[in-house]
């Protein structure tokens, strides 16, 4: 999302994550005909050419199953919520933060 605009939408496959590991997870954001305000199009031009740093939040819903003992669990849902910023001009991140919240089993 920038600026609370809905963007594009974005999935990833699901995977087996092992015990005590870190994994880095990336997904396309697929963007198609995204109807901006003029007002929040020129935000956006200002954000890129003036400050080079446009900063987006990023939404997800994660389900997962425990595994324990050889037993698995039932599902568990999760939200995330992170915002970030990207550089346009040097093509890279240069802040993020990340947090989740809303566990449901």
């Amino acid at each position: 999302m920038y600026r609370g605009i809905p963007l594009g939408r974005g999935s990833v496959p699901g995977f087996y994550q092992p015990a005590h590991s870190v994994r880095r997870v990336e997904s396309r954001v697929n963007v198609e005909r995204v109807n901006l305000l003029q007002t929040d199009a020129a935000n956006l031009l200002r954000d890129v050419t003036v400050s080079d740093r446009v900063e987006l939040r990023i939404l997800g819903d994660v389900s997962a199953k425990i595994k324990i003992l050889g037993l698995t669990s039932p599902s568990v849902q999760a939200s995330i919520d992170c915002a970030i910023a990207i550089s346009p001009s040097k093509r890279a991140l240069v802040y993020k933060q990340c947090g989740f919240d809303g566990l449901q089993v």
